[in-house]
């Protein structure tokens, strides 16, 4: 079993005692991500669809420093303050996944850190396309 750390200044910094992602052999475990612009580490101004833009742009950036990409998430974890805003999470998860889709989960969450609306962590299985499905 080999283990890497995987860290990028393309996603946010970690603001707490994790990496932004651990990759074990070929599975790589993506850290929480929540809509910090990497540059400021503030929040993206806008709504919620800018804070969920952001998230799948900080996974995206981690995956990529991973050596994968979206298409290799295989489980994905949505958190949202607000459920009534997951059908925003679909539409803007359409231009960033194809089918097959990954298993996902949405889960309504009190508070995330720094008032965020959204936060999403991931599993992802590089070289998943050598892997009969």
């Amino acid at each position: 079993m080999t283990k890497e750390i995987i860290q990028t200044d393309k996603a946010p910094q970690a603001i707490g005692t994790y990496s932004q992602a651990v990759k074990v052999d070929n599975t790589v475990y993506l850290s929480g991500q929540i809509p910090l612009v990497p540059a400021t580490m503030t929040l993206i101004e806008g709504d919620i669809s800018a804070q969920i833009t952001q998230v799948f742009e900080n996974l995206k950036a981690v995956a990529e420093a991973a050596g994968g990409d979206l298409s290799d998430i295989v489980k994905l974890n949505v958190f949202l303050t607000d459920l009534s805003h997951f059908p925003i999470v679909n539409e803007i998860m359409g231009h960033y996944f194809q089918a097959p889709y990954p298993a996902r989960a949405a889960i309504g969450v009190a508070a995330l850190p720094k008032d965020a609306g959204v936060e999403m962590d991931a599993i992802m299985q590089l070289n998943a396309q050598t892997y009969p499905i």
